[in-house]
C-alpha cells in the first residue's frame, strides 16, 4: 500500500534525508520512529504529496505520487503534527467541507461525515465550534478529517504530541480502533517509545536522515528493550553523521 524508492530531500546544502527505501503492506500499523529532527516530517510530507523528492519516487495505494498524485491523495488520509483545522466552523460544517474537498459526491457526504464523527467519539460535540473544543477533541476531529473520505491509508505526525496522559491513552486507543475495524493502513510517525509499543506492530526507525532500521516489533523486544534498541541505532548513526558535517564544514 505505500512504498519509498531511495526517497532523498535536500535543501541547499543540507539532506534532511538519503535514499530512504521501505515498503508498508495492507492492513499494516507501522511505527516510523526517530529523534528529533530525524527525517520524519520530510518524509511523510513526501508520502502525501506535500513535498517533492529531490530523488527517488513513492507510491501510496498503487498510485506514483509524481505521476498519479490526485489518485494518491484519494486513497490517503492525512494527520499532520498540526492539525489542519477551521476553528470559526462548526465541526460537522468542517467535515462535510473537507468530503468535498477529497470528491466525495454530495449524496454521500452525510453518511460518511456521520461515520466518521461516531468513528472519533465526536457525535456529543458535531454541532460546536471547533475554537471551543479541548485540545485532545480537537485532535479527534483531526483524526476524522484524514478518514472521512474513508481512506485505505492512514498517514500520522505526531497525532499525540502536545496532549495530556488521558487524551493520550484516548487518541491511541482511537487509533488502533480505526486499524482494526477498518483493516486500514496506518504508519504513525513520533518520538514517543511507548507509542510504538502501544499500536504498532512494525517499527521503522530513521537518524540523521538514515533508515536505520526496519523489524517486527515482536522481533525486537528479543534483542531487549526498545528503548536500547533505539538508542543503539541512534548512536551508532550519529558517528557517520558527525563525520560527515566535520567534511562539509572543511569544504
Amino acid at each position: 500500500m505505500i512504498e519509498a524508492r531511495g526517497l532523498t530531500k535536500r535543501y541547499g546544502g543540507l539532506t534532511a534525508i538519503a535514499d530512504v527505501s521501505f515498503k508498508i503492506a495492507k492492513g499494516e500499523v507501522v511505527g516510523f520512529l526517530g529523534p528529533n529532527g530525524a527525517g520524519k516530517t520530510t518524509t511523510m510530507r513526501i508520502l502525501t504529496g506535500y513535498l517533492p523528492p529531490s530523488a527517488g519516487s513513492a507510491a501510496v495505494g498503487g498510485f506514483d505520487l509524481a505521476k498519479e498524485g490526485r489518485s494518491a491523495k484519494r486513497v490517503t488520509g492525512y494527520l499532520p503534527e498540526s492539525p489542519p483545522l477551521y476553528p470559526e466552523m462548526l465541526v460537522h460544517e468542517y467535515l462535510a467541507y473537507v468530503a468535498a474537498l477529497h470528491d466525495v459526491p454530495r449524496r454521500e457526504r452525510r453518511d460518511k461525515v456521520a461515520r466518521a464523527l461516531t468513528a472519533c467519539g465526536l457525535e456529543t460535540v458535531e454541532g460546536r465550534v471547533v475554537r471551543t473544543l479541548s485540545k485532545g477533541f480537537r485532535q479527534r476531529v483531526g483524526l476524522a478529517q484524514a478518514i472521512v473520505h474513508d481512506p485505505a491509508v492512514l498517514i500520522l505526525d505526531e497525532p499525540t504530541a502536545g496532549l495530556d496522559p488521558i487524551q493520550i491513552s484516548e487518541i491511541r486507543e482511537l487509533i488502533r480502533r480505526l486499524a482494526a475495524e477498518e483493516g486500514r493502513t496506518v504508519i504513525l510517525s513520533t518520538h514517543i517509545l511507548a507509542e510504538v509499543e502501544a499500536i504498532c506492530q512494525r517499527v521503522l526507525l530513521i537518524a540523521y536522515g538514515h533508515l536505520r532500521l526496519d523489524a517486527r516489533l515482536d522481533d525486537l523486544r528479543a534483542q531487549g528493550s526498545l528503548e536500547d534498541v533505539f538508542l543503539r541505532e541512534v548512536e551508532a548513526a550519529a558517528v557517520p553523521a558527525g563525520k560527515a558535517a566535520l567534511v562539509e564544514a572543511e569544504l
